[in-house]
C-alpha cells in the first residue's frame, strides 16, 4: 500500500489548527501531522487539499437511515444504503440506531448490519462497531415520531436476547419505565454506553438511573422531560427533570441534532456554553431521507413504520418533527454558525466527544499520529470533498 500524503491543509487538532500542515498515512494509520514540506516521497500518492480542512472521520451515536434505507428495514441493502449514505457525509464510525418496533423487526436489524458490519474494509461504508439499541423502550408519552404501538417497558426475557448477540454497544431505556433498573444493570455488565431518551423522568429518577451506570441523555431538548412535564406526571411540589440534571451533573454527556431546524441558533449556542465541547455530541438522528427528493416516507420499518413527510430541510409527522434529513457535516456547519465556537471545537463534538465517552478514542475520534487514518477533507467552506476510512480491524 502506497503511503498517502494530504498536504497544503489547516489539520483541525483537538485543541487547534494546524495551518500549512501535511498529514502522512501509512498502512492505513496516520504516520505524521507536521507543517507542510516540499519534499514528498516519490513513491506515495499525494493529495492536494487547495487550503482546505483536514479532520477526523466523524462518530455518530444516534442515526436511524439514509439514502432511502432506514436500518430497522431489517436488510442489508437497506443497511448498506444508509451507510453509504453517511459515509459520504464524513461519518466514519456509525451505531445504526433502532426504533420502537417488534423483537423480530429488532433482531433482523442486528443482524443486517453485523453483515454490513463485515463489509466496511471494501471502501465506501464507515466501521459498524455495534449498534445503539434505542427504541423499543420509550416513556408511553414520549414516543415522538417513533410507532407507538412498538413501544413497550423492558422485559429481561427480551433484552437479554438482544445482548446476547453482543452487538450492542450503546442501550437506552427511558429511566421512569418498570424494568428500566435490571436493564441498566445488564447494559452496564456488557460494557455498553448507558442512555436515557424519549423520557419523562424526574431528577430523583435520573439520579437511581445513574447510579445503575446511566451516563447519557439523548437528544437534547427533544422528547425529555422539564420541570412541567415532570409537574404534570407527579404533581407538586415541582422536581427537578432531566434538563437539570444534565446540567448539574458534570459526569453526564448529552447531544444536540445541530439541523437547524430542531433547535434554534440560542439554543445551541446555550448548550455549547452550558455543556461544553467536551460533554456535549452532534448526532444526525436522520431518518431515510438523508439526500432524498422532498416527499413522503417511513421513519422505522418500511412496511410498519410511521409515515414522515420530508420538506427538503427536515422530516416531519403530522404533528411534529420526525427525524433529521441531513449528514453530519450539516450539523458541524450549523453548529459553527450558531454557537460561534472555535472549528476544532465543533469537530471534537462530531468525533472526539462521543469516542471518548464510549472507549474507542485510542483508536479513532482526533488527528494523532498512531491512530487509525480515518479522515474527512473539506473545502475552506467545509463541504465534504474527499472522506477516507483507516485500518479497519474491529474497534
Amino acid at each position: 500500500m502506497k503511503p498517502l500524503i494530504i498536504h497544503n491543509i489547516n489539520a483541525i487538532l483537538p485543541d487547534k489548527l494546524l495551518s500549512n500542515a501535511r498529514v502522512v498515512v501509512r498502512e492505513g494509520r496516520i504516520a505524521e501531522i507536521s507543517a507542510a514540506s516540499k519534499s514528498m516521497p516519490k513513491d506515495a500518492e499525494v493529495v492536494d487539499g487547495m487550503g482546505g480542512y483536514l479532520s477526523p472521520g466523524f462518530v455518530d451515536v444516534h442515526v436511524h437511515g439514509g439514502g432511502g434505507g432506514d436500518f430497522m428495514d431489517g436488510t442489508t441493502e437497506a443497511a448498506r444504503v444508509a451507510c453509504q449514505t453517511h459515509f459520504r457525509h464524513g461519518t466514519t464510525t456509525i451505531f445504526p440506531t433502532t426504533t420502537t418496533g417488534t423483537p423480530t423487526e429488532i433482531h433482523a436489524m442486528i443482524k443486517a448490519c453485523q453483515t454490513i458490519g463485515k463489509e466496511a474494509t471494501a471502501g465506501g461504508l464507515p466501521r459498524i462497531p455495534g449498534i445503539h439499541l434505542y427504541g423499543p423502550f420509550f416513556a408511553a408519552d414520549k414516543v415522538g415520531a417513533h410507532p407507538a404501538a412498538g413501544r413497550r417497558d423492558p422485559t429481561p426475557e427480551e433484552f437479554r436476547a438482544y445482548f446476547k448477540t453482543g452487538f450492542i454497544r450503546i442501550a437506552t431505556c427511558a429511566a421512569e419505565l418498570r424494568g428500566a433498573a435490571a436493564f441498566y444493570q445488564m447494559a452496564r455488565k456488557e460494557g455498553c454506553f448507558i442512555t436515557c431518551g424519549h423520557s419523562n423522568a424526574s431528577w430523583s429518577e435520573m439520579d437511581r438511573a445513574f447510579r445503575d451506570g446511566m451516563r447519557h441523555v439523548d437528544h437534547f431538548w427533544c422528547a425529555m422531560s422539564d420541570v412541567s412535564s415532570v409537574r404534570a406526571r407527579l404533581g407538586t411540589p415541582m422536581q427537578g427533570s432531566m434538563e437539570e440534571y444534565v446540567l448539574f451533573n458534570t459526569d453526564m454527556s448529552t447531544e444536540v441534532i445541530a439541523d437547524g431546524q430542531h433547535l434554534a441558533p440560542e439554543l445551541l449556542l446555550f448548550a455549547y456554553r452550558m455543556i461544553g465541547p467536551k460533554r456535549l455530541f452532534l448526532v444526525t438522528d436522520s431518518s431515510r431521507a438523508v439526500d432524498m427528493p422532498i416527499g413522503s416516507y417511513k421513519i422505522g420499518n418500511i412496511h410498519t413504520g410511521n409515515d414522515i413527510t420530508h420538506d427538503g430541510k427536515v422530516s416531519r409527522t403530522a404533528t411534529g418533527l420526525g427525524s433529521s434529513s441531513v449528514g453530519m457535516d450539516h450539523m458541524v456547519r450549523t453548529m459553527k454558525a450558531s454557537s460561534g465556537a472555535p472549528l476544532w471545537e465543533v469537530i471534537r463534538m462530531a468525533s472526539l466527544t462521543p469516542a471518548e465517552r464510549l472507549g474507542i478514542d485510542k483508536e479513532v475520534g482526533s488527528l494523532k499520529a498512531g491512530k487509525r487514518a480515518d479522515l474527512v477533507l473539506f473545502s475552506k467552506t467545509l463541504r465534504v470533498k474527499q472522506v477516507w476510512l483507516g485500518d479497519n480491524s474491529p474497534l
